[in-house]
């Protein structure tokens, strides 16, 4: 069994030529099964080898990122397939993206330039129609205002009024006291607007005629790029000290200022030209953009083929500088640890390389003896995955240790579905998984949020709890709470109409069989529903607590038995098994036979006074004769277990590392030719043998307390499995009796219709999402504390080979 134990791994030292390298690191990278260990870690990255190799595959990958980026603002996706058998030159793809970079490059700012102007110039366009149209309407009621006065009086008029509006007066004698009457145009921000009239009306102390106008829609700011609403301004004020204290207050608040004309005719005059400017701008800009798509749209067919080579490029790369290179700069020395099982694999690959590179060397592959611990790999599915980072959240497995995936795969969704039992519900999760499975290869390839991806990464996990959940639902016989009689006619039958709140009477039994398989519908409603599915669910948990409490102290044995730690079995495995069987094994043998006879013995009674009237008689309580001295054996043997999980471990392992001192303080001699080795040995083998009588006492006498108390502690939490599953059950009742029935019952269409959607969502919201959450996690639990802790380490380091597959994840 494959997933049972971690492949077994081992350490290998490669000496590979210079010039099949790159080869080798390539076709390693696309096998994706040797893990290398960096022989450069005194170094840092700049003082390594290849350090200009990966920097440069740097700046490549921000080059092809900068173009994706680009693809992006223009809107092109890239193609997704990349062009399989397309050989490309890494010196002449660094060139293309080079001069792609620069061209976009300047593009991108001449397109910026011709924006920015087109912008402004849009912008003087409104103000030429905005500020003409007040000019005119001025001049309009001007002339108007003359004609009613050449009619009305008889004094001669001088003056035209075709004369410009601001024409100086020079009335004043004295020049230092002329003043003139000046105006200033342009757009501002409208969030900006009201603060910007009152600034100026208490900077000039009201000296000012200040005409606003909205436009009709938002417009480009030639500053920021960005879209927004403004209005046109213009601002009349009287002195050279007004119009300075005007144009500060404009910069201030960010306003845009664009000359304006007096006279009507260079104001048409200037419109026309601004007009034809902006027709130049435009054709110019949409010329510039349909060549950038242009370049775009030929990149976004390589872009991803080019990523791909960066990266495997620099991964290359980066990989090389953790090997190390020989004396005579001739070959690198690599070593990492590999499985057994894909040694072959590896060997078929350096061959090919050095082929490939025309070496006159192949590389050399040997394997090297170690004591540091390997890394943990197991080789896993889409299916099994899932399971395994159940079990890996918790911790890594330890080199070779049993992984309780194996096991997990079958008790996690069934405990699941003890907690969610529900047949109708476990359909309503099936539907929602299958629709995941469905489209597996849909959204395999897209990128999904974190629920949806959780979701999806456990899609088989919850495809197990529904249909445990399915099955659990038949032996509870619930389907949205409400029993069905699936598999035969009741073993009870109503005498009369009272039955149903009857608690012993009123119920006939009609046939000496029970209730085919599951709970017998009869039960639901009556007045004893709670009472019996009580007593049914608490000793079920119990016996299931017991049941996978015991599979992980087995597990426990069969570790040992594999690493031949015969310590373990004797004085570990042992006692805990007499312990925990003492006690919860035979409250579980009780459960059984009370089951079996039916007997109205209270169990309580009966665990409690084992302890406290060992010697006391049972009287109605006895289940089978025999049964308290049999008790008496079970509370010695449970007492015995404790001193015999304490003690004998720690004075025992004293005892080897006293033989094993005095065995080695006297030795024979070496011969020189291997002196330095065996000196290395012995060295290894004193830093092994380091023995502290007091640690490993401590550490004997907190895993004795810790299991004695847990077997209590774990066994109690087990019953969270009644506990959850009476929940599930009573809120499912809840929602169906005091929602869907009471709606149902007023005969009112609107009010059915309420009460159904009501309904719905309670069932989806709460049983659905938060009571599946509270399950998984309480599943979750039971499993890494109750479960995982009576054999399982974990605390092992997970198998990261080198592999191209998972580039674009790092």
């Amino acid at each position: 069994m494959d997933l049972f134990r971690s492949e077994e791994m081992n350490l290998v030292q490669l000496i590979i030529p210079v010039e099949s390298a790159h080869h080798a690191m390539t076709y390693l990278g696309e096998l994706g099964l040797f893990q290398f260990k960096d022989l450069n870690s005194d170094k840092s990255p700049f003082q390594r080898t290849y350090a200009k190799q990966v920097k440069r595959c740097g700046e490549m990958l921000r080059k092809v990122q900068f173009l994706k980026d680009q693809l992006v603002k223009a809107g092109i996706s890239p193609s997704k397939g990349i062009s399989a058998g397309k050989e490309i030159d890494l010196d002449e793809l660094e060139v293309k993206l080079t001069e792609l970079e620069i061209e976009l490059s300047n593009i991108n700012s001449s397109s910026d330039v011709l924006l920015r102007s087109y912008s402004e110039l849009l912008e003087f366009q409104l103000v030429l129609n905005k500020a003409g149209m007040f000019f005119y309407s001025a001049q309009s009621k001007a002339h108007a205002q003359h004609r009613e006065f050449e009619e009305g009086s008889s004094i001669p008029i001088a003056e035209s009024i075709e004369s410009p509006l601001l024409l100086e007066q020079e009335l004043l004698s004295e020049p230092s006291k002329q003043s003139r009457l000046g105006f200033i145009t342009g757009l501002i921000a409208k969030s900006k607007a009201s603060a910007f009239e009152r600034i100026l009306f208490r900077a000039t102390r009201g000296n000012l005629f200040l005409k606003q106008a909205e436009l009709d829609a938002p417009v480009q700011d030639p500053a920021t790029g960005e879209k927004m609403e403004k209005v046109v301004f213009l601002v009349f004020f009287s002195g050279e000290r007004a119009k300075q204290k005007v144009m500060k207050i404009c910069e201030a608040f960010g306003a845009n200022k664009y000359p304006f004309p007096e006279d009507a005719g260079k104001q048409a005059q200037m419109l026309d030209e601004v007009s034809a400017r902006l027709v130049e701008l435009k054709t110019t800009i949409d010329a510039g953009d349909r060549h950038r798509d242009n370049i775009l749209s030929a990149v976004a067919t390589d872009i991803e083929l080019w990523d791909s080579i960066v990266k495997k490029e620099k991964a290359v790369n980066h990989t090389l500088n953790m090997l190390s290179i020989d004396v005579t700069r001739k070959c690198l020395v690599a070593e990492g640890w590999c499985p057994v099982s894909a040694e072959v694999q590896i060997q078929d690959a350096l061959e090919r390389a050095a082929s490939d590179s025309n070496s006159q060397v192949v590389t050399i592959f040997q394997v090297i003896k170690t004591k540091e611990l390997p890394p943990t790999y197991f080789k896993t599915n889409k299916f099994t995955g899932a399971f395994q980072e159940i079990v890996d959240a918790y911790g890594i497995a330890r080199y070779q240790e049993a992984n309780p995936a194996v096991f997990t795969v079958i008790t996690f969704p069934f405990l699941f579905a003890v907690m969610f039992g529900d047949w109708g519900h476990g359909i309503c999760l099936f539907l929602a998984v299958m629709w995941l499975l469905i489209n597996e290869k849909k959204y395999s390839s897209q990128k999904l949020g974190d629920i949806m991806s959780m979701a999806f990464s456990g899609r088989y996990v919850i495809l197990l709890m529904s249909l445990f959940s399915i099955y659990t639902g038949f032996i509870y016989n619930e389907f949205f709470s409400v029993p069905f009689a699936l598999f035969g006619s009741s073993a009870y039958q109503c005498s009369d109409s009272t039955c149903s709140t009857a608690y012993t009477t009123g119920l006939v039994k009609t046939q000496s069989a029970p209730y085919i398989f599951g709970v017998d519908p009869v039960w639901h409603g009556s007045s004893t529903e709670l009472t019996f599915l009580n007593s049914l669910k608490m000793k079920m948990s119990i016996l299931l607590g017991v049941a996978q409490m015991n599979l992980g102290i087995f597990l426990s044995f069969f570790n040992a038995l594999f690493f031949k730690n015969d310590l373990n079995i004797w004085y570990q495995f042992v006692p805990q098994i007499i312990f925990l069987n003492a006690l919860f094994g035979y409250l579980s043998i009780l459960i059984i036979v009370k089951w079996c006879t039916g007997s109205t013995a209270d169990l309580y009674h009966v665990m409690i006074y084992m302890f406290l009237s060992p010697t006391g008689d049972l009287e109605g309580n006895q289940l089978f004769p025999g049964q308290k001295y049999l008790q008496i054996i079970l509370l010695l043997l449970a007492v015995i277990a404790i001193p015999w999980m304490l003690l004998p471990k720690p004075l025992i392992l004293r005892s080897r590392h006293i033989k094993n001192s005095q065995g080695h303080a006297y030795s024979m001699l070496r011969d020189s030719e291997h002196e330095a080795e065996d000196l290395n040995h012995e060295v290894d083998e004193a830093e092994e043998e380091e023995f502290e009588f007091s640690e490993e006492f401590v550490h004997q006498m907190i895993h004795t307390i810790e299991f004695v108390l847990g077997a209590v502690s774990n066994t109690a939490s087990y019953l969270r499995l009644w506990a959850l599953s009476l929940a599930h059950s009573e809120l499912s009742s809840v929602f169906y009796d005091k929602v869907l029935l009471l709606t149902w019952g007023f005969q009112n269409v609107i009010i059915i219709i309420v009460g159904v959607i009501i309904f719905i969502f309670a069932t989806v919201g709460v049983l659905l999402c938060m009571e599946t959450l509270s399950a998984f996690l309480h599943a979750l639990r039971l499993h890494w504390v109750e479960f995982q802790n009576k054999f399982y380490e974990g605390d092992g380091h997970k198998f990261a080979p080198y592999s191209f597959s998972t580039i674009d994840e790092e």
